[in-house]
């Protein structure tokens, strides 16, 4: 019995911190910057100048999200490497 629940209930543990997760992530966010940007021009006919500007704002605010993201996982990881007295210089 227990065999037959563990098939029909697979652990459905996510961890965020994957990297087909982020990978993911990137091109979903990237795509709708992009359709926006080129809905857009189809419809005010400015082909391609707002699909240009909105894919630099997706890429843009895809750096800027992931570089402060990297920027507290590292402070949290120099804490805890503190805390355990280890020295944190190079």
């Amino acid at each position: 019995m227990k065999l037959r629940d563990t098939l029909l209930r697979p652990n459905l543990k996510i961890d965020h911190n994957d990297s087909l997760g982020r990978g993911m992530d990137v091109a979903f966010t990237f795509l709708v910057f992009v359709g926006i940007g080129l809905g857009l021009d189809l419809v005010i006919g400015t082909l391609p100048w707002l699909t240009i500007v909105f894919s630099a704002l997706g890429a843009v605010g895809l750096f800027a999200r992931y570089k402060y993201r990297y920027d507290t996982q590292m402070e949290r990881l120099e804490r805890e490497r503190a805390d355990k007295g280890g020295s944190t210089s190079t």
